[in-house]
């Protein structure tokens, strides 16, 4: 270093910065680190803690009924949309047994809900415990800015094991699970199987789509039933998706409704 001449010492520190700046390219979310991914909705994300889905947690996802597994799928397709990358899906090879033969991703679908198929790394698997490997892997790297993924069953110890991972790595979980045989118990947490660690608990239903003049679907709405939020609220609401803006709204049916529980906004802009 005593011989190192001027000019080189500064080739050397350009380099070093040239290679920093490459790794913060390659590593987006590097110190963000945020706590709570909001919706921007006042009607919804006053219900829930820090105002926004909390970003080191499991969230399930599930379908109203049998036939509202798309709905499911669009939902998570939705938030997942409105972050960065990369984005990581886990997926059955088997599929969701009780929606054989559906619950396959689709780059259409996807585009068609905001979701560049091209920022998602869809990983499948063949056996259950190759599904819970590869989402509790993901989550652990905290490489991904969001890990999604798809499973038939899940008992207490499981979910508890995936909610940890989440919370440790500060990365969202998001599960999607079938439908179950009846609703939740509060005996048994607000869960079935067991009952669950998840913060969150979404179920999911198909709402009337918005239509152009033409008959064309234009926003998909969803009936979103908030089950279950660990030191939240409850919560019930039909909402539609504007998938160029990222934007969440309120349906207009219940703008009304929103109003007359104190809820000021109606719309949500892409979380940055």
């Amino acid at each position: 270093m005593a011989n190192m001449t001027g000019s080189t010492a500064l080739a050397m520190a350009r380099n070093r910065a040239a290679v920093m700046a490459e790794l913060r390219r390659l590593m987006p979310r590097m110190g963000e680190q945020r706590k709570a991914l909001p919706f921007g909705l006042a009607a919804i994300d006053s219900h829930l803690p820090d105002g926004g889905l909390a970003c080191g947690a499991l969230h399930e996802v599930v379908p109203a009924a049998e036939s509202c597994i798309a709905a499911a799928f669009g939902f998570i397709a939705a938030v997942l949309g409105r972050l960065a990358y990369p984005l990581v899906f886990v997926m059955p090879a088997y599929g969701l047994r009780p929606y054989r033969p559906h619950g396959r991703l689709h780059g259409h679908g996807l585009n068609a809900l905001g979701l560049d198929p091209g920022r998602l790394i869809l990983v499948e698997t063949t056996h259950r415990k190759e599904t819970l490997w590869a989402m509790e892997e993901a989550v652990r790297s905290a490489a991904p800015a969001a890990v999604a993924g798809v499973i038939d069953t899940l008992d207490l110890k499981l979910s508890q094991r995936l909610h940890l991972a989440a919370t440790e790595a500060g990365v969202p979980l998001f599960l999607l699970r079938p439908t179950p045989p009846t609703p939740p118990s509060p005996a048994s947490g607000g869960g079935w199987g067991g009952g669950s660690a998840a913060a969150t608990r979404w179920r999911i239903g198909p709402a009337p789509a918005a239509r152009d003049r033409f008959g064309l679907v234009t926003q998909p709405r969803w009936h979103l039933q908030l089950e279950r939020c660990r030191n939240g609220r409850p919560g019930e609401w039909v909402v539609e998706y504007d998938h160029v803006a990222h934007r969440f709204s309120l349906a207009a049916a219940l703008a009304d409704f929103s109003r007359a529980r104190g809820t000021g906004e109606t719309s949500i802009r892409q979380a940055s």
